[in-house]
């Protein structure tokens, strides 16, 4: 991985703007849906979108289980459905806003949306399957193909067995009660709560039980948490704690500079983590010297996020700097600054937000 030097945070290289064009992330003022519209979703494609014969499109379960699977989506679809509202959100969310910036995705706050996913329960298939004893992991197989790290591959991704048999997590062929579309990984992608989206497999092609630690590149290389190129480094895996703010008053194009009226504010927006509920999100107006509690809204999923909302009164015209930040149940609390790290990745400062108060 390449890094952006010093001081030239703002400039963005043609390898980074060919990969904004294909991706996108979720508009800010979407965050006032409770559930993302599908075409809003926040939206990362590794390779290219493959193309997909339904009919003839098989999942095949292998490797160390007792009775292998092939199955077709008619199968799937015969199965008990199971539905599960999820916030996923990129590993690299954040990563344009990092000093030192790493070369790839340019996210800023945006890379996230929240789904009702509709699918058969993992477990169920696994439990037909018969998972020998020796299974230590799982690894997930998708369609899409590519170069990445001078390795040919398709995109893999394991999860230990354990995390794999939670009853939530899903494979998923619905997305807000719609058949899923193209670039969300029709017809089956893997849905796995509380977790990063490199986790999600799309195009979901085989699932192979594996007695040994799986060593592929988007486990080896990519998606890991290391400070230089010969760091070993940690694994990614469930999401940190964030709160976000839907950018009240009007924007300035093309800066989005926000400019609001003298008078009471609505600041609302959404929060969540990976690890347990939210439990308390604090606005600030001062840059961060002085903190009050929001009001949450009642939880809609043990895996989606939580609503927040907070009246502002602006002390009087001028320009301020308004935080926002969740802390959730297990203590987990949102940093001031984000922890560099070579890919960019787990970056859950702070929202910064300027906006300027006008009589």
């Amino acid at each position: 991985m390449t890094e952006a030097p010093a001081g030239e945070v703002a400039e963005f290289s043609l390898v980074e703007l060919q990969q904004a064009a294909r991706n996108h992330g979720m508009p800010l003022e979407a965050l006032r849906y409770e559930l993302t519209p599908v075409g809003l979703h926040y939206l990362l494609i590794h390779y290219d979108i493959p193309a997909v014969d339904p009919a003839s499109w098989r999942l095949e379960v292998g490797g160390e289980v007792a009775r292998p699977l092939s199955l077709t989506l008619d199968d799937l679809r015969a199965r008990p459905v199971r539905h599960v509202t999820v916030t996923m959100e990129c590993a690299g969310n954040g990563r344009a806003r990092m000093e030192r910036r790493p070369l790839s995705q340019p996210w800023l706050h945006e890379a996230v949306g929240t789904a009702r996913w509709g699918g058969v329960p993992l477990a169920d298939l696994l439990t037909d399957a018969g998972v020998g004893e020796r299974a230590r992991e799982l690894v997930f197989t998708g369609l899409d193909r590519g170069l990445e790290g001078g390795e040919e591959q398709e995109f893999e991704r394991s999860l230990p067995v354990e995390e794999a048999l939670a009853q939530d997590v899903l494979l998923a062929y619905e997305i807000n009660d719609q058949p899923l579309p193209p670039q969300h990984g029709f017809p089956l992608r893997l849905v796995v709560p509380g977790w990063y989206g490199m986790t999600n497999v799309k195009w979901l092609s085989r699932i192979t039980a594996v007695a040994d630690p799986f060593s592929g590149y988007q486990h080896r290389r990519a998606y890991r948490f290391w400070l230089d190129e010969d760091d070993e480094g940690r694994p990614l895996g469930r999401m940190q704690p964030r709160a976000l703010m839907v950018p009240p008053g009007v924007p300035e194009f093309p800066s989005r500079r926000r400019l609001l009226p003298q008078g009471p504010t609505l600041l609302e927006g959404r929060a969540w983590s990976g690890f347990a509920e939210i439990a308390e999100v604090e606005v600030s107006d001062d840059g961060g010297e002085n903190w009050r509690a929001a009001d949450l809204d009642p939880p809609i999923s043990p895996w989606a996020w939580r609503g927040w909302r907070y009246e502002w009164k602006p002390p009087g015209e001028g320009t301020y700097e308004l935080r926002c930040r969740a802390t959730d149940a297990a203590g987990n609390e949102q940093p001031d600054e984000p922890a560099w790290n070579v890919g960019g990745y787990a970056n859950n400062a702070v929202q910064r937000l300027s906006v300027t108060v006008a009589g």
